[in-house]
């Protein structure tokens, strides 16, 4: 049997893990408009993108007490001690999938599905919170890229009706110094989302050992999580980045701007609600509402489809890659 500390440790660890493939997946997100737009350059976004994702990931916990209580019953997993970490696994293992392939899918999702997964393995389907399921993962599932397309489409008319006889040249001028304000507000509501949720998981890992009484996160956990996100960006997010900012449509920096703004202001919204969304499904959302105001035919919609695929498919294939490595790990601790 395996010394209960080195356990806990080898979670953490690969909670990191987890976040250092998240941020290669989805702290992407939060730059790529503005470097493709080249109103910056790649270094600066990604410097300024680890700052502001540190920054969110210190702004509220509410995501990280979802991630921590709400799909999993703490009742029902108390003294699980391998369960984070089959849940961790089965999120990387899916994040590396469809990182290798370029594929924008959940970073969240494959998280939540890992950890459902890994519940259903070790105890069964009672484990599961269904009612937190639903509230807090099925319907911001439909409802955040719905509100993304809606918002980035409304927005990007708003902008062409107030611009509609401003010189174009002037436009372009201003918006690429707004981008900068809005790359800002989407890495900052990144983290104020996306960072909170391995937060949760190791939190969740703390209360399981009995290191922690309740389901509240040490300014440690904060701390090390987002600057595992930000290495992550750095490193390996620019696959990410070309199909986010080439692939979709040709962007300017008024589309950047309408994309970004829209995007993280209902990712910011969820984050106040605990909800733990998809940034991904979120800005990519956004991404085709703006482009859809330039002409439907601008937007490569055979995009769509592979993202589509992937969204459907992550939880149910995380889940599954979570119930496995729970089944393997009870055969390594037991």
């Amino acid at each position: 049997m395996f010394d209960v500390p080195m356990l806990l440790i080898a979670i953490i660890l690969a909670a990191l893990i987890f976040d250092f493939t998240n941020g290669a997946h989805d702290c992407a997100n939060a730059i790529a408009t503005v470097v493709s737009t080249k109103v910056v350059s790649p270094r600066f976004a990604v410097g300024a993108a680890a700052v502001l994702n540190l920054a969110g990931a210190l702004l509220g916990t509410e995501v990280a007490k979802t991630l921590g209580g709400d799909i999993v019953l703490p009742q029902a997993t108390a003294g699980d001690q391998t369960l984070v970490l089959a849940a961790l696994a089965g999120g990387i293992a899916w994040n590396c999938i469809t990182w290798h392939f370029g594929i924008p899918s959940s970073s969240s999702h494959a998280l939540i599905g890992g950890l459902m997964g890994a519940a259903i393995g070790n105890v069964g389907i009672e484990a599961v919170n269904l009612q937190g399921v639903v509230n807090k993962v099925l319907i911001p599932l439909v409802a955040s890229p719905l509100a993304g397309f809606v918002g980035g489409l409304l927005f990007m008319m708003a902008i062409f009706w107030v611009c509609a006889r401003m010189n174009r040249k002037t436009v372009n001028v201003a918006f690429r110094r707004l981008q900068l304000v809005s790359s800002g507000l989407m890495a900052t509501s990144h983290g104020l989302n996306d960072a909170q949720k391995t937060m949760g998981v190791i939190t969740l890992a703390l209360v399981i050992f009995g290191e922690l009484d309740t389901v509240t996160v040490p300014l440690w956990v904060k701390l090390l999580c987002a600057g595992a996100m930000s290495l992550g960006t750095a490193i390996g997010g620019w696959r990410i980045v070309k199909t986010m900012g080439h692939r979709i449509f040709k962007l300017e920096p008024v589309h950047g701007f309408a994309a970004e703004t829209s995007a993280a202001a209902v990712i910011s919204g969820a984050s106040l609600l605990g909800a733990p969304i998809s940034t991904t499904h979120t800005i990519t959302a956004c991404l085709f509402g703006v482009g859809s105001t330039k002409r439907l035919s601008a937007v490569r919609w055979n995009i769509a489809g592979s993202l589509i695929v992937a969204w459907v498919l992550t939880l149910p294939a995380a889940g599954l890659m979570g119930w496995i490595a729970a089944w393997l790990l009870r055969r390594v601790f037991n």
